[in-house]
């Protein structure tokens, strides 16, 4: 039973798309609903999310954000101050024309990202340089209408979180822009073990209406990139369009700088295809809804599920821990355990019960340790810090030994062609030269990185004097 329930996943060597999806199907995290690209986050899913956002918004507070809400719908309008904003989200956006039976007398559109919102919030809400720093963020939902949707990765209403600041000066509205990238790659590193490169998009890749947008790119399993979270500086061009203003110390009216910043469940989906392998899941402990899965071997001889229950009570204030006390097999759990990614599970029968022993096994390398049920507190607690640290450790090394160097476009063509990953490679700024790129070969800039190297003193495509070193890669 148990080899069946592992055999239903496309193995990721064979068809990696259709491995993420039966990972996704198999482990019960989403499922689908009658409206194309829409998804259901089931409780497996949404646990995840929630450890997410539990300790993201933690982080947050400690920089001194606030939460708020915001409608969902904008009038048209207000959409169209922003010249550049509105243009790049054009395409995705879905209108609400009637309320009831009557038609509305102007169009509504369903929150695609909210600066606009905000800015007509701030307009009213701000009037002098006593009321800055305004530093809000908003946990929601947002709705694009993408042509291709994934589960976690592109679908047409995903959860997020979207911070909103306002400054007085330009100096601190690009201190908070690089203060949330730096939390965010943090808790990618720390939290979601994922290691991430942090840098600036370039003119052609950054948001529509930013002066500034900087990333973090984590590399899939697959030698993909990922988008994993952004940070923008809007400079005060939204506060011109929505004339968001206010009286400075020296009694002269100025107007606000501002930033956005946001992550998505698109993160879901990096846990996934970061940590994942031909078992299912394999969740970092931080964000794993259940740590400890308690399996009871045959559990009904005398005795060995209230010895798995006792286990369990004194797991409870180190772990989130439970019992699988279902009548399924030993061998159908364990899969199961593993398909969940289930970072640690504890065996334990009538012959462990009688030596006074339990044996663990780790999800991450699937080593197995017989130990004393009496050190159990201390060697779970042990281990599941071990496993975070590891599993980080682990998807450093897939990154930097799938990250390459070209300094000739021959080089470049081969390895996009050949070695999938990162690719470190020089380019003269131009966005033509950056378009040819992706045309050519498929792979876009993803960041230019904070920490520079000087690889040549030639664009790898044109041959024209380099600005800058890139990391480029084709993307999710």
């Amino acid at each position: 039973m148990a080899d069946k329930k592992v055999e239903a996943i496309t193995s990721m060597e064979e068809d990696f798309a259709q491995w993420y999806t039966d990972v996704v199907v198999k482990a019960d995290l989403t499922g689908y609903t009658s409206v194309k690209g829409f998804m259901v986050l089931k409780p497996a899913g949404y646990a995840i999310w929630e450890l997410i956002q539990k300790q993201l918004d933690a982080k947050f507070k400690e920089t001194g954000v606030e939460n708020v809400y915001l409608p969902m719908l904008i009038p048209e309008g207000l959409l169209q101050k922003e010249k550049d904003h509105v243009e790049g989200f054009a395409p995705e956006v879905a209108w609400v024309t009637h309320g009831g039976l009557n038609e509305l007398q102007e169009k509504l559109c369903v929150r695609p990202t909210s600066e606009t919102l905000f800015c007509d919030f701030y307009q009213k809400d701000i009037t002098s340089y006593r009321d800055l720093p305004k530093v809000y963020n908003q946990w929601c939902s947002v709705v694009r209408w993408e042509k291709e949707t994934r589960p976690f990765l592109r679908s047409r209403e995903f959860l997020w979180q979207e911070g909103h600041t306002a400054h007085a000066t330009a100096e601190e509205a690009q201190e908070r822009t690089i203060q949330m990238l730096n939390v965010y790659a943090d808790f990618c590193e720390q939290v979601l073990a994922i290691p991430v490169v942090k840098g600036q998009k370039t003119e052609k890749e950054k948001f529509a209406g930013a002066v500034a947008t900087y990333t973090i790119e984590a590399l899939m399993h697959d030698g993909k990139a990922l988008q994993s979270g952004t940070s923008h500086n809007f400079g005060d061009g939204f506060a011109q369009a929505f004339g968001v203003q206010f009286t400075d110390r020296d009694n002269q009216l100025k107007h606000v700088h501002q930033t956005s910043w946001g992550v998505t469940t698109r993160l879901i989906g990096a846990i996934i295809m970061v940590h994942g392998d031909n078992n299912g899941l394999k969740l970092p402990p931080m964000v794993a809804p259940t740590q400890v899965m308690i399996v009871p071997i045959q559990q009904k001889k005398e005795g060995v599920l209230e010895k798995a229950e006792e286990l369990r009570a004194r797991l409870a204030n180190i772990a989130r821990v439970k019992v699988d006390d279902s009548d399924k097999s030993p061998g159908f759990k364990f899969a199961e355990c593993e398909m969940r990614g289930i970072p640690l599970r504890v065996e334990v029968g009538p012959r462990d019960i009688e030596n006074n022993q339990c044996v663990l096994v780790r999800r991450d390398t699937g080593e197995k340790i017989s130990i004393s049920m009496d050190e159990l507190e201390s060697k779970v607690e042990e281990l599941l810090v071990t496993i975070q640290k590891d599993m980080l450790e682990a998807a450093r090394a897939h990154r930097d030994t799938h990250t390459y160097t070209a300094t000739t476009w021959d080089e470049f063509v081969d390895t996009v062609n050949n070695r999938p990953g990162f690719i470190k490679a020089m380019w003269c700024g131009e966005t033509e030269c950056e378009e040819n790129i992706k045309a050519e070969t498929g792979a876009s800039t993803r960041c230019m990185p904070f920490e520079q190297e000087q690889l040549s003193d030639v664009c790898v495509c044109c041959g024209k004097p380099a600005k800058k070193m890139v990391y480029f890669g084709r993307a999710y």
